[in-house]
Order: structure tokens, then sequence, then C-alpha cells
């Protein structure tokens, strides 16, 4: 019995440690961008040792993709939450588009810029963040189409990747300082443009 408690606790002490590496990261990320954060930063904001994190990431790269993994899966769950509470109809399709612009910039769209722009010249971190990328696309597209009622499975899709690769426009957008009236006039439009796609016979 103490040898099963004495692990539990084991495993406790290695989970806390690897969720303070991938908070760290993050917030790294976002602070102070991908090329300044060493090992050595990132290890100092999360209070562990250098050698700490080898136990857990064998590569920069490997816990770069882990924590942008580890932010997507909080933030799949809270849209998930969401999604499964909007109203049927046209009213709907905008509370979506404001739930996936609301996921897919902020923190997420910093740390993952930061990481695709550094992944253009660096192979391995291209490898390893393009999985988590593509699951997040396809997890969300799939709860998605679960809350689109009748509407025609391609053409939910449509109205999904127009909607994602649109948002993320204009999270860059925000991130190098852009008009913000634009970017909710251009939101305000792409709500009203949708929403004629979904009401389509």
């Amino acid at each position: 019995m103490t040898e099963a408690k004495a692990h539990r606790t084991q495993a406790q002490r290695r989970e806390h440690t690897r969720t303070a590496l991938l908070d760290a990261t993050v917030e790294c990320l976002v602070d102070i961008g991908y090329a300044r954060a060493s090992m050595q930063e990132i290890c100092a904001r999360a209070g562990v040792s250098k050698g700490a994190v080898q136990h857990h990431f064998a590569t920069k790269a490997e816990l770069m993709a882990a924590a942008v993994e580890h932010l997507t899966t909080k933030l799949r769950t809270q849209v998930s939450a969401s999604l499964d509470g909007l109203p049927g109809g046209t009213s709907g399709v905008e509370a979506a588009i404001d739930l996936l612009w609301a996921g897919y910039s902020g923190t997420l769209s910093t740390a993952v810029t930061e990481l695709w722009v550094a992944a253009r010249t660096d192979p391995e971190l291209r490898e390893a963040i393009r999985p988590v990328d593509r699951a997040l696309g396809r997890a969300t597209l799939a709860h998605v189409s679960q809350v689109a009622g009748d509407l025609p499975k391609e053409r939910a899709e449509t109205l999904f990747w127009l909607t994602v690769n649109l948002t993320r426009g204009l999270a860059l957008d925000a991130e190098l300082g852009g008009d913000p009236n634009r970017r909710r006039k251009l939101l305000q439009e792409w709500k009203r443009i949708a929403v004629l796609m979904y009401s389509q016979p």
C-alpha cells in the first residue's frame, strides 16, 4: 500500500513538472518569442532544473510542440463546451464564428505564429508541430459538424475552414498592430456572408 502511494506521488510530481514546463514554454513564446525562448529561460520560469527537461522531452522542438498541444487541448475543451450550448439556425452560425475567433486568436495565435515562422527554416520543429496543428483542426471540425444540424457536410466544412483561415489572418493582423476597427468590420462581414451560405437551400 505504501509503495502504491509513493508511486502515485512520484507520478503526480512528474506530471506537475511536465505541466510547469509546458506552461512556461507557452509563456516564453508569448512574452519573448521563439528565438529567445532558451531552455535555460524556460526552466527558470518553470522552477525546475535543466536536467529535469530531459526526462520529459528529448528535444526543444518536442517541447515546443507539446506546449502548443497542451494549450490547444485546454482551448479546444473550452470551445467544445461553448459549442454545445449554441442556439440553432443563423444565430448559431454567428456565435460559432465568434467562438472560433476567440479560440484561434489571443495566446494560441501568438504562440503558434511564433512556431510556424521558426518552422519555416527548422525541419525538425516543422515536423513536430504539424501533427498538433492538424489534430486541432480535425477535432474542432468534428465538433462543429455535430452542431451544424442538417447542413450538408461539404458546406459545413467549407464554412469552418474559411472561418479558421480568416480568423488566423485577422489574428496575425492584430499581432502586427493592424486596425482593430477594420478587424471587427471584416469579422462582421464574414458573419453576414456565412449566414447567407448557411441559409442556401
